[in-house]
């Protein structure tokens, strides 16, 4: 399910997400010159600044990264898959901090596009709640804790970590406390036809985590932390740090009232009289 826009208009201009999405396209941009550094033998940006469980774990240890699978044949006749490594080069800054920095590098477009396009959609809202700076560190504390999160299902794995999802999925799960009844235009993928839908933004939200925890469990069961994919378990405690913080949020009087002013009906969104954003993407 693809979000497209949700019923909640925004009283401010979300001058943080807007910042956050303009510093993950900068660093993006410059990780696409990592195959020429990588070429000409010089550390990349991806490889210095991507969360490493063992580096961080083990940081005076040289490590050991993943970087190819090669087919070999076994005396037996069989075939079975080796994994190709090398020495990770050392991050210039010290290695706690990249479970930090591995919040802004995406691996490929559509992970980065996706990324954004999920921050852009539920991001506003809920940072119109907290303020521009409390939105801010609620960013990066959820980012912080599925970073860890992630760190912790496999703290001596050498697989990179990298990519804002998991601090989005916070910011998803503070959109579940703090619009609860907020709907959702949706863009569902069926084989070959796609539909266009309106959903309970709860439902949306509910699903996209359940589809996380399912995979998360089954990737942990079957111990495939060398294998690389994705961190189904940063979205996981990020999510729950969301649903959390907002919660608390909440509960002391740390967030704004919500917007009075609220857009009839689905059918409405379902013809696209939905109130227009303002500023980046139209």
């Amino acid at each position: 399910m693809i979000p497209l826009r949700d019923n909640i208009p925004s009283r401010t201009t979300p001058f943080v997400t807007y910042a956050v999405i303009a510093a993950c396209a900068v660093v993006f941009f410059l990780q696409l010159g990592d195959e020429r550094r990588e070429e000409a033998g010089q550390p990349t940006i991806t490889e210095q600044y991507s969360m490493i469980p063992a580096r961080v774990t083990k940081p005076r240890e040289p490590v050991e990264i993943p970087v190819d699978v090669e087919l070999r044949h076994t005396r037996d006749g069989r075939v079975e898959q080796v994994l190709i490594r090398r020495p990770a080069a050392p991050p210039p800054i010290p290695a706690w901090l990249t479970l930090v920095t591995s919040m802004f590098l995406h691996g490929g477009w559509l992970h980065f596009i996706g990324n954004m396009w999920f921050l852009y959609i539920f991001g506003d809202n809920v940072e119109d709640r907290f303020g521009h700076v409390g939105y801010l560190l609620f960013y990066l504390l959820t980012g912080l804790v599925a970073s860890l999160a992630h760190y912790a299902t496999d703290p001596l794995s050498a697989v990179p970590s990298l990519g804002a999802s998991g601090a989005i999925a916070g910011v998803m799960g503070g959109y579940l406390v703090l619009y609860p009844r907020a709907m959702v235009l949706t863009l569902v993928p069926i084989f070959f036809f796609i539909q266009i839908v309106v959903v309970p933004a709860a439902f949306f939200l509910i699903v996209w985590f359940a589809i996380q925890f399912f995979q998360g469990t089954l990737a942990i069961t079957a111990m495939q932390q060398e294998g690389g994919g994705v961190a189904f378990w940063a979205h996981i405690g990020g999510f729950v740090a969301g649903v959390l913080g907002a919660g608390a949020g909440r509960l002391f009087g740390l967030v704004r009232e919500p917007v009075t002013q609220r857009l009839p009906n689905a059918d409405h969104m379902t013809h696209y009289r939905v109130r227009p954003r303002r500023g980046l993407f139209g």
